[in-house]
């Protein structure tokens, strides 16, 4: 294992637990709000007003998105690998319309099932920077190990999530079987986010690339916020806590953070690093500062089977490695 990927895992742990925090974050936004979507649009609208000064102040960020253009105007980039952030707001979506119905327990596990297992055809198609890196039993054993892992640490905190919205009327008559093929989609698109993320930041730097997804994302969210809000009774009161629109921040931070991992480890590995972060973080802050059901022996063991998924599926048989021009090129 090179120190490069050593230092991916730590990365893609470090991301993990800005998710965790986000979440927290962003779920007591929820609360206050009454709507969750409505307190992920706020995320992603101060994360993107936080870039565009970033921009608007530095020249060598506005260069970087100037080789983005370029990229799109020359083939080497497509239209279409802007698109990550559309991921992110279906699945933020798919957390507000379904987490009421099928609880938090089969949600977690059906995202996690869904971008491990899309991570490892991602990685094959070499989708991302990092290049092709082959299907081994390795990597399915690491990739199921995190399934169950993540089954283990999250049964028993069923319930609505913080935030979550009532199921819609016309969502109420749709079998939970047929829900969970939502979250399942959204963890699909979550692989594929950070692949296409990655590829743009490649090319114009994980800065860009951030830009780009909360773009893209905002108006996804945007559109969707503006329909549920013809057929509900409108937000509650925005809060005049700081804290509770620090979101956008911590968003920023672990985007760009993984579209520079992601060139390093892969997708599965930064998929797997990111969920035993989320989940060791997520245990920390229910010790800290309780907001739910007590901790759980089996959140703990969970938590640390994910640990021995990410050794498991880092080890890699002679002549597996993947090889890409673009993962040993370095952030712009």
């Amino acid at each position: 294992m090179t120190g490069r990927t050593r230092l991916g895992l730590l990365c893609g742990f470090c991301i993990g637990a800005g998710v965790a925090v986000q979440a927290r974050v962003n779920g007591a936004l929820g609360v206050r709000l009454q709507d969750g979507i409505a307190a992920a649009t706020v995320s992603f609208g101060t994360g993107l007003l936080l870039l565009v000064i970033a921009f608007a102040l530095s020249g060598r960020l506005r260069a970087g998105l100037g080789a983005v253009r370029r990229a799109l105007g020359d083939g080497t980039l497509h239209r279409w690998q802007l698109l990550g952030g559309l991921f992110g707001a279906f699945f933020v979506a798919c957390q507000g319309l379904t987490v009421a119905a099928i609880g938090v327990t089969a949600f977690t596990v059906a995202v996690v099932a869904g971008q491990l297992s899309s991570s490892l055809v991602v990685d094959r198609l070499g989708l991302a920077p990092s290049g092709s890196t082959p299907i081994t039993a390795l990597r399915v054993g690491g990739a199921a190990l995190a399934v169950g892992a993540v089954f283990l640490a999250v049964a028993g905190r069923a319930g609505a999530a913080p935030g979550a919205l009532a199921l819609p009327e016309s969502l109420s008559a749709v079998p939970s079987a047929l829900l969970i093929a939502l979250p399942a989609l959204a963890g699909i698109g979550l692989a594929w986010q950070q692949a296409v993320n990655g590829r743009v930041g490649a090319v114009g730097g994980s800065f860009s690339a951030a830009l780009v997804n909360f773009a893209v994302g905002l108006v996804a969210l945007v559109s969707i916020e503006a329909a549920l809000l013809t057929s509900s009774g409108g937000l509650g009161e925005f809060p005049a806590e700081p804290w509770l629109y620090l979101g956008g921040a911590i968003g920023v931070t672990f985007i760009a953070l993984a579209a520079l991992t992601v060139r390093w480890i892969g997708v599965l590995l930064l998929g797997l690093t990111s969920v035993a972060g989320q989940l060791a973080t997520a245990i920390a802050l229910d010790l800290l500062i309780p907001t739910g059901p007590a901790l759980s022996p089996w959140s703990v063991l969970g938590c640390l089977l994910t640990f021995v998924a990410v050794a498991l599926a880092a080890k890699q048989r002679p002549g597996t490695t993947s090889t890409s021009a673009d993962s040993r090129s370095g952030d712009r």
